[in-house]
């Protein structure tokens, strides 16, 4: 059943200018108070973060985006610390891609043969409730200094099967310009690196970040790729589909994941809207992740079960470009595997019976074998 929220309040009065919205950024009870209407269990969590979890720290422009008249806001979920976070269930972890046991370098991960990710930054403009390196967030430290970086750089120097970084934090694009520049130009200047890959939610928690300005300077860094993160078709609204728009027309591939959140968009519709929506802007949907084992957001997280069973209700009823792989990052850093329905549901003597997303059973056969020996045949007498 489709549901329906309030328009987002407007930004008219408010600064367009992103680093005003760092500078302006709600983080604590008090502040959000005269935003929100808060309950005491709400209060209480809140308090409760800013001292033993991830503190409360989001935009105010992404907390215009909040419907005040629904608790069930999916933007309130992600963005407000909640009371179940203080629990901790079996499975959960600290750090559950592993990356400190695949760190070959300070702030440096290489869980991929070809490809290493920088931790450029512990810097965010949102906290999201949900984030895999809360551990790190959670520390406040902002940007890692680029001496730090160093030995990060020289690794990647000696390493030449590392063809692609993915430049990742916290959100590198809360730098200043001349910053994110000095470091794309140190990682571009390593020759056998063919790709910089860009992860953020800038577009969807601080889109008035992307300016003319960032698009001119990165353009003589390419090739660049953005991995740009929405939730919920609400996040996209007239600035993050500039944003989008402006990325685009720069010449850079992007890219979006979505990550499947409880109460969030662990609906179909919801999703299709989503997807929908990004490739009007010509953004690819390309990750539907199934949340991660972060301790304290159990209750965020869907089954597996259920998060196969809402990608497979995206099959046939969107078109192809517009649904994304659903993967699992495997707890302990073994690396992203993709998971869906059972489709194949035999293979015997060269048949092979499929399902399709309507439900119907199709055989497929594979050629004679006997093709084979005839070409093997033919090369010879040629």
């Amino acid at each position: 059943m489709a549901q329906t929220w309030d328009t987002p309040r407007s930004q008219a009065g408010r600064s367009s200018d992103w680093r005003w919205q760092l500078r302006h950024a709600v983080t604590t009870v008090d502040q959000l108070a005269r935003e929100l209407a808060l309950t005491d269990r709400e209060r209480l969590a809140i308090e409760h973060a800013s001292l033993h979890g991830l503190p409360l720290l989001v935009t105010p422009y992404f907390l215009s985006l909040v419907d005040r008249a629904r608790r069930d806001c999916p933007i309130r979920i992600q963005c407000l610390p909640s009371p179940r976070e203080a629990l901790v269930v079996p499975g959960d972890r600290t750090d559950p891609l592993g990356e400190n046991d695949h760190a070959v370098a300070p702030f440096l991960v290489q869980r991929y043969p070809d490809r290493a990710l920088l931790i450029a930054t512990t810097g965010c403009a949102v906290h999201c409730r949900f984030c895999t390196r809360s551990r790190l967030v959670r520390q406040g430290r902002g940007a890692t200094p680029l001496s730090s970086l160093r030995p990060a750089l020289d690794y990647l120097r000696a390493h030449g099967e590392i063809r692609e970084v993915i430049l990742s934090g916290g959100d590198p694009l809360v730098f200043s310009t001349n910053r994110l520049i000095k470091l794309l130009e140190a990682i571009r200047s390593i020759q056998h690196i063919e790709v910089i890959r860009i992860g953020t939610r800038v577009p969807s928690v601080l889109p008035m970040r992307i300016d003319a300005d960032l698009v001119t300077a990165l353009e003589g860094l390419q090739p660049i790729w953005f991995m740009v993160h929405f939730n919920h078709p609400r996040e996209l609204t007239p600035q993050a589909r500039q944003a989008l728009s402006m990325l685009v027309d720069g010449g850079f591939p992007v890219m979006s994941q979505s990550v499947l959140l409880r109460g969030v968009n662990d609906d179909p519709d919801v999703l299709a809207e989503l997807f929908r929506g990004l490739v009007r802007e010509r953004v690819r949907p390309y990750y539907l992740l199934h949340a991660d084992v972060v301790a304290g957001t159990a209750h965020l997280r869907t089954s597996l079960a259920r998060s196969v069973e809402v990608h497979a209700a995206l099959q046939g009823r969107v078109s192809g470009i517009a649904v994304p792989k659903l993967v699992v990052d495997t707890p302990g850093g073994r690396g992203k595997v993709v998971v869906g329905p059972e489709v194949v549901l035999s293979q015997v003597g060269g048949r092979t019976v499929l399902r399709t997303f309507r439900g119907e059973l199709v055989e497929v056969l594979d050629p004679p074998a006997a093709l084979d020996d005839e070409r093997d045949e033919s090369l010879a007498d040629g």
